[in-house]
C-alpha cells in the first residue's frame, strides 16, 4: 500500500488559487491613487469668499443713479453718465430717451457726493418732459440722489441761467464751483439744469443750436447736506 505523499503548504495554496495569508501586505496600488486623486481635487478647489464680503461700491461717475425732487414730483429719475459735456450731441440723445444725462471727464462734472460740480441735465418740454417744473424748484428746497446703498441730500441755494451763445457763460455752468471758472471746489455741489423755451420764445427768441436747444436754460444751484 502507497503512502500519500504531503505536498507543502504554498503548493497547495497554488493549487487552490489562494495566497498564503500575509497580514503585511502592501495596500492595492490603486486605492492609493484613488486617495491621491482625492487630495488633489481638494487642493485644486477654489477658495471660498471670506462671509462678510461686501459688493463693491460702484463708480459715482460712471454709474446711473436715481434722482428725485418731492417738491416738484419728481421720483426716481434715472441719471445716466456719459463722457462729454453738457447738452453736447451724446447728452442730447440720452435726454431724448426721457431720462437725465449727466457728463464726466475732462469737460464735465463729478458724480454723485463728490466734491466739485455734479451736472444733471433733462428735457423739459419733449421725451415727457421729466424736467417740466424744474423752475418751481425754490431755495431751501431738498433733492435726493441714490447711488447703490446710498442717497445724497442736496438743497438748493441759488438759480442761474446760462446762455449756450456765451463761452463765459457755459464756463460758469460748468465750472467745478458753478458760477465761478477756476475756483477750486471744497464741497459737493449739483447743478440740475432744462431748457427755457417757453421763456426764450415769449420774449420772441427762437434761436436753437444744433441739438435744438434754445439759448438759455434754467440752473438750479445745490449743497450737499446729508448722506
Amino acid at each position: 500500500m502507497r503512502r500519500a505523499r504531503l505536498l507543502p503548504a504554498a503548493a497547495v495554496a497554488a493549487l487552490v488559487g489562494c495566497t498564503a495569508l500575509d497580514t503585511g501586505a502592501a495596500a492595492d496600488p490603486r486605492a492609493s491613487l484613488t486617495t491621491a486623486s482625492a487630495t488633489a481635487t481638494v487642493a485644486a478647489a477654489p477658495p471660498m469668499p471670506a462671509p462678510d464680503a461686501k459688493p463693491a461700491a460702484p463708480d459715482p461717475k460712471t454709474a446711473t443713479a436715481l434722482l428725485s425732487m418731492p417738491t416738484i414730483g419728481v421720483k426716481d429719475l434715472k441719471v445716466v453718465p456719459y463722457e462729454g459735456t453738457t447738452d453736447d450731441r451724446a447728452g442730447t440723445v440720452i435726454q431724448d430717451r426721457g431720462v437725465a444725462a449727466s457728463p464726466y471727464g475732462k469737460r464735465g462734472g463729478v458724480g454723485p457726493g463728490e466734491v466739485g460740480n455734479y451736472l444733471v441735465t433733462a428735457h423739459r418740454l419733449s421725451a415727457g418732459g421729466p424736467m417740466r417744473d424744474l423752475p418751481a424748484l425754490k431755495k431751501g428746497d431738498s433733492v435726493f440722489v441714490q447711488l447703490g446703498g446710498t442717497v445724497y441730500e442736496y438743497r438748493i441755494t441759488d438759480t442761474r441761467k446760462t446762455s449756450f451763445r456765451s463761452e463765459r457763460s457755459l464756463a460758469e455752468q460748468r465750472a467745478a464751483v458753478p458760477g465761478k471758472p477756476g475756483e477750486r471746489p471744497t464741497r459737493a455741489m449739483i447743478t440740475l439744469s432744462t431748457c427755457a423755451t417757453p421763456e426764450d420764445h415769449a420774449a420772441g427768441n427762437f434761436w436753437s443750436d444744433a441739438q435744438g436747444n434754445p439759448e438759455h436754460r434754467i440752473d438750479k444751484i445745490g449743497v450737499l447736506v446729508s448722506r
